[in-house]
């Protein structure tokens, strides 16, 4: 199982820190990391692309740690701070302390030494430098690594060191660790060793890859596959959120009966897994909900071995860490259900309960910074129901579709946090009765489509909050009838992928889009890498 390989992994980061601040990784003739980070960029690119560096070096444990606060600037760069959120985006000082820093660090050369010392597997400079090779042949996001490389002085040894090996050391130990158990026995061992090795002396001789001139990492309609690792299994019904720098999957299950409290977190910049740490994570469930704040991941609800769940944590990826979320004035436990983020508050709502099943059109709204919750007006709530959709429109959350008591519905409401109250949205014209159907949020529609009705459908609407109207969108070229799909919005269209289209017996692997009437002739969107396996594409196109 893939928890038990988690197990596996050395993770004592107090011992390592105290072990590795008196370690030379390897030699240097320039023991500054100011130094190197303050080399011209664009000089240090034409010296040192495609010719091998041999150098002498050192450097200290402060060193790795000050390369490693540099990294973290350009994935703190790109991390996407929520529109809704009220507060502007904070420094990378306010949301990452230095000993999270040292931890990472730690952590890393841990895995190294791990790695030499109990399963004979030594990171070699010829190990080093393939992983460097992959990274630029294979990246996906060929920007963000050109920036990678640049905070780190486009330095051969500084990238093969401190991005290169941390990625590699931790596949090659979880893989390893799968496959030859014999990482508790080496946690002891470790410790009691730790003190005696002081110094690692390597010397080396890299090559800076040459990374795609590509300006983004996108060929348009094309696929391209993510990488793997042994240890990830495949899953169904989890969760996944798009960090802006990375993407973290949670959860699921990979058989009927099964269920998994383990995830991993995606860099499309270097085409690399890490698992996510099982340490005081949520128990393990599937048909649960994620929302992303801007600083952490929300999971919450879900359903696993004792049935319908109401917990939940919060993860932050910076320093790999789980918070449990309270259960006090908690929603009562429910799968199926619905949450967005408002930008200070995560809002759940309705889903199924425990045997024998019911439906529910309760919720709450559960604020991270005051780890609470307050329960949601059930008053003109729209009827009970699970496997409906729910978006945020910026002041509201608009729930529609799903299935309740009395079958499949085409009804919904609007529910205003700032009132605690809901109103009904219109039923005229309103697409046909469906669930586990899709919507998106554009700016000023929702838009629903496909779903199961009887059978599944291959329609949709577009509905307007400030009219509370509805009008039908195209059948000219729609997808294949389906449910259980996804949909994304690329701010000029909506785009729809996989799905069943018969309750889960076959699949579909198809795509189609939707550009909206009020999207045309809007200045087209730039372009944009999307994320669905891989399936990549550049939007703001015309109108077919």
């Amino acid at each position: 199982m893939e928890t038990g390989t988690r197990g596996y992994v050395i993770r004592r980061a107090a011992v390592a820190v105290l072990f590795w601040f008196a370690i030379v990784a390897f030699t240097s003739a320039v023991n500054s990391p100011n130094r190197w980070l303050g080399l011209s960029r664009q000089s240090a690119v034409l010296d040192t692309v495609g010719k091998a560096v041999t150098q002498t070096r050192t450097f200290t444990f402060t060193d790795r740690v000050a390369y490693q606060r540099a990294i973290e600037e350009v994935y703190w760069r790109h991390r996407i701070w929520p529109k809704e959120n009220a507060s502007p985006k904070p420094a990378l000082d306010a949301v990452m302390s230095q000993a999270q820093l040292e931890t990472k660090v730690a952590n890393y050369l841990h895995n190294s030494q791990a790695l030499e010392d109990y399963w004979q597997r030594p990171l070699t400079v010829e190990d080093l430098q393939a992983e460097m090779d992959r990274m630029a042949d294979n990246t996906k996001q060929p920007e963000v690594l050109r920036e990678l490389f640049n905070a780190l002085g486009n330095d051969p040894s500084l990238i093969a060191e401190c991005l290169a090996r941390p990625v590699l050391s931790e596949r090659l130990i979880t893989n390893v660790a799968r496959e030859q158990p014999k990482g508790r026995l080496a946690l002891s061992e470790i410790e009691a060793n730790s003190q005696t090795r002081k110094v690692i002396s390597t010397n080396s001789s890299y090559v800076l890859p040459a990374i795609s001139d590509a300006t983004t990492g996108c060929t348009p309609d094309t696929w391209t596959n993510t990488s793997s690792t042994a240890a990830l299994i495949g899953r169904s019904f989890h969760t996944a959120v798009w960090t802006g720098s990375e993407m973290i999957v949670w959860g699921g299950s990979p058989e009927i009966g099964i269920y998994l409290n383990t995830g991993w977190r995606y860099d499309p910049s270097t085409n690399s897994w890490t698992a996510t740490s099982i340490t005081n994570a949520p128990e393990s469930r599937y048909v649960h909900t994620a929302v992303w704040t801007g600083t952490e991941m929300i999971v919450w609800g879900g359903y696993g071995d004792d049935g319908a769940k109401n917990t939940g944590g919060k993860y932050n990826p910076g320093n790999d860490s789980w918070t449990t979320t309270s259960t006090t004035n908690v929603p009562e436990a429910r799968a199926g259900h619905t949450a967005v983020w408002t930008g200070s508050e995560m809002i759940v709502w309705g889903g199924g309960g425990n045997f024998p099943y019911p439906y529910l059109n309760s919720g709450g709204r559960y604020n991270p910074s005051s780890d609470s919750w307050t329960a949601t007006s059930t008053s003109n709530a729209p009827t009970a129901r699970a496997v409906h959709t729910a978006v945020w429109t910026g002041t509201e959350m608009i729930v529609w579709g799903g299935y309740g008591d009395s079958g499949t519905v085409n009804t919904g409401g609007k529910y205003n946090p700032g009132n605690d109250s809901w109103t009904t949205t219109s039923t005229t014209n309103a697409p046909s009765v469906r669930e586990r159907h899709t919507a998106v949020w554009t700016g000023s529609e929702m838009i629903v489509w496909g779903g199961s009705g009887v059978p599944a459908v291959n329609s949709g609407g577009r509905y307007n909050p400030s009219s509370d109207t509805w009008t039908a969108t195209s059948s000219r070229d729609a997808p294949t009838a389906r449910a259980f799909h996804t949909a994304v919005w690329t701010r000029s269209e909506m785009i729809v992928w996989g799905g069943s289209p018969d309750g889960g017996i076959s699949y579909l692997n198809t795509a189609g889009d939707i550009i909206p009437a009020s999207t045309v002739g809007q200045p087209p969107a730039p372009p944009t890498c999307l994320l669905l396996g891989r399936f990549t594409r550049q939007f703001g196109r015309g109108v077919k």
